[in-house]
């Protein structure tokens, strides 16, 4: 098969750093937070600590945009114009956001570059691991079929859970499916969420932030005790401190396991609220 010249592009809320996506190559097409007026291109105009900073001065909370078929449009003309004869382009779950979408539309509107759109199905660093392993096989000169085929590979093995503080967020965004079941009542406990069938789900009830760090722990031990290799990234919604932590106790309980940082940037973190935080892993 000839070496096909294939980019990678993700969206913003893979929250990769950006000496990350400029290392592998990966292009970033920013989804927006709105105050008012005022829109944010998320990771370009605004960071997550500006966020967390500007949202305690603001009364009401921001909404969110994803990014025109025009923006799309002219990144991928962009990047043929750079001699691409392909995109692998990698976004967050199709469930609650209509980037994917944007992305498949532009993909029909663009001549001589073959746009192979990928719905993560999830969002955060979780969708950075599919980036950064799909960049990997890029520079590699691995087809985009083969990258793609690789990312279906890791979906089997991904796993991703996470708390928030405040279910309110998510439910007023209308991003929560089943959220019923936990309101009246019962917005004194620290959900477990998850991504299932593309949306966000309820997992679990629990009443403490320790005792759903805990568990969360509990479901990681179930693949890490295997002794197989694994990446994994802690999550977090402005609590650096916290993550670090929590990361320095699972690296000295798993030494085989990959470990990361990452963050809820400004558009999961409007939903997700100040104080989430979660783990993802997958076998590589």
């Amino acid at each position: 098969m000839a070496f096909v010249k294939t980019a990678i592009v993700t969206d913003s809320t893979a929250y990769l750093p950006k000496e990350v996506r400029e290392r592998l190559g990966i292009r970033l097409i920013p989804l927006s937070v709105i105050f008012g007026n005022e829109t944010y291109r998320e990771e370009i105009d605004m960071t997550a600590d500006e966020f967390f900073a500007k949202i305690k001065r603001h009364p009401t909370l921001p909404t969110t945009s994803q990014p025109s078929v025009g923006e799309f449009v002219d990144l991928f003309t962009a990047i043929r114009e750079e001699g691409y004869e392909a995109v692998v382009s990698i976004h967050l779950s199709s469930g609650i956001s209509g980037t994917y979408q944007g992305a498949v539309t532009a993909g029909t509107m663009v001549d001589g570059l073959r746009v192979y759109a990928y719905d993560s199905e999830i969002s955060c660093m979780a969708q950075g691991f599919y980036a950064i392993e799909a960049a990997e096989m890029a520079q590699a000169g691995r087809s985009p079929e083969d990258i793609i085929a690789r990312l279906d590979e890791m979906k089997q093995t991904l796993r991703a859970y996470f708390m928030v503080d405040d279910l309110a967020h998510l439910q007023r965004g209308g991003r929560l499916t089943g959220a019923q079941a936990f309101i009246g009542g019962l917005l004194q406990i620290k959900p477990l969420l998850r991504f299932e069938n593309k949306v966000i789900v309820p997992f679990e009830k629990i009443r403490t932030r320790k005792k759903a760090i805990h568990r969360i722990e509990e479901l990681f031990a179930e693949d890490a005790e295997k002794g197989v290799p694994l990446k994994a990234a802690i999550i977090h919604a402005n609590q650096p401190d916290e993550a670090h932590r929590w990361r320095d106790e699972l690296s000295a309980r798993y030494p085989h396991v990959e470990f990361s940082i990452s963050y809820f940037g400004p558009v999961i973190a409007t939903h997700v609220g100040e104080g989430a935080l979660g783990l993802t892993w997958y076998q590589p």
